[in-house]
């Protein structure tokens, strides 16, 4: 993602936009960034909603400092530099987003404000690093979030975006030594909170799931709507890691304390036993969205969304997000 790939005629149109005061063309030039910018500011902050906000206020400072943008840097990276600053301040006024304590000991730590990635939202460039699936999982960026902010930024434009230091320094204001050893540090925690995966995200990326990947998803759809909890925990790893946001502690970690919280919450029992199910994908991971019929209901309602995180034919990761009241996953509301 280099300055080099941008054509110069969107830095001339952006200049001639900005000296004339044309709003219309100046929108039409900055809304390609669009995406790709929300997919920055998501991976700030973890949160879709979060991130559709900074995208609005990024547009809205660069309305306001259009006139300062000379055309020394691509207007990629000058556009970025905002969106990164208004994730910083954004984080800088709020105490609720960062990871916190999980209530199970042992359990590490749990990121409640973290919110699934509607797939069609990405950019639609499958060769950009933004959209890489090893960069928008669940887990890299619950990862991301262990990082302090600046450190935060300063990994992602750097190992993800492949900034050189030299203009992560001048985005951040920071000095390139400085920019350095965050890095450094950055790196430390993401291999701790992500083992056994890669950190080179310049290695050609994946974007699709696997065939096994779509067989689990079936598999599993097929057992929730026949109420097949053998079927269920078979698909399960002992060590399965399960949390349903945004509700604090449902962090569990093994498949027979998941299974049995379920069943002891009332699900697969009378009156929440009438499932349908549609297999999707939300960021670049296997999902099923889950709809119950309630006892005298023609219809089957939204409910939930579980994300999957597949490890050699069994499901590793269960992370479920409640589905009502987010019109941005363009769910049906009913079957």
């Amino acid at each position: 993602m280099t300055d080099a790939r941008l054509p110069g005629d969107d830095e001339a149109a952006f200049i001639a936009a900005a000296r004339s005061n044309d709003a219309a063309q100046f929108a039409l030039i900055t809304e390609r960034y669009r995406r790709e910018l929300q997919v920055h500011c998501y991976r700030m902050l973890a949160n879709y909603e979060d991130a559709q906000d900074m995208t609005q206020e990024t547009f809205l400072r660069v309305w306001n400092k259009r006139e300062s943008f000379k055309g020394h840097a691509a207007l990629r990276t000058w556009l970025y530099r905002i969106a990164t600053n208004a994730c910083l301040d954004f984080l800088e006024k709020r105490n609720d987003r960062t990871p916190v304590p999980a209530e199970l000991p042992g359990a590490g730590s749990e990121v409640r404000y973290l919110q699934p990635y509607p797939d069609p939202m990405l950019p639609e460039d499958p060769q950009e690093s933004v959209v890489a699936r090893e960069t928008i999982e669940l887990a890299f960026i619950v990862a991301v979030q262990h990082l302090p902010p600046r450190q935060r930024a300063v990994f992602i434009l750097r190992d993800v975006l492949g900034w050189p230091a030299s203009k992560a320094a001048d985005a951040l204001e920071l000095t390139v030594a400085s920019v350095t050893s965050a890095l450094q540090r950055a790196r430390v925690t993401i291999r701790e909170q992500l083992p056994g995966r890669r950190l080179d995200w310049r290695s050609p990326a994946t974007h699709e799931l696997s065939e096994g990947e779509r067989g689990v998803v079936k598999s599993y759809i097929d057992a929730h709507e026949r109420n097949d909890l053998d079927g269920l925990t078979a698909l399960l790893r002992d060590d399965l890691r399960f949390a349903m946001l945004p509700v604090p502690g449902t962090l569990i970690v093994t498949a027979k304390d998941a299974v049995d919280g379920w069943v002891s919450g009332g699900l697969f029992r009378r009156g929440h036993d009438d499932w349908r199910c549609i297999a999707t994908t939300v960021n670049r991971m296997p999902a099923a969205v889950l709809y119950l019929r309630t006892p005298d209901d023609p219809e089957y309602r939204l409910f939930a969304i579980a994300v999957l995180h597949i490890v050699d034919g069994k499901i590793a990761e269960l992370t479920g997000f409640d589905a009502t009241g987010k019109p941005w996953l363009s769910l049906p509301a009913t079957l």
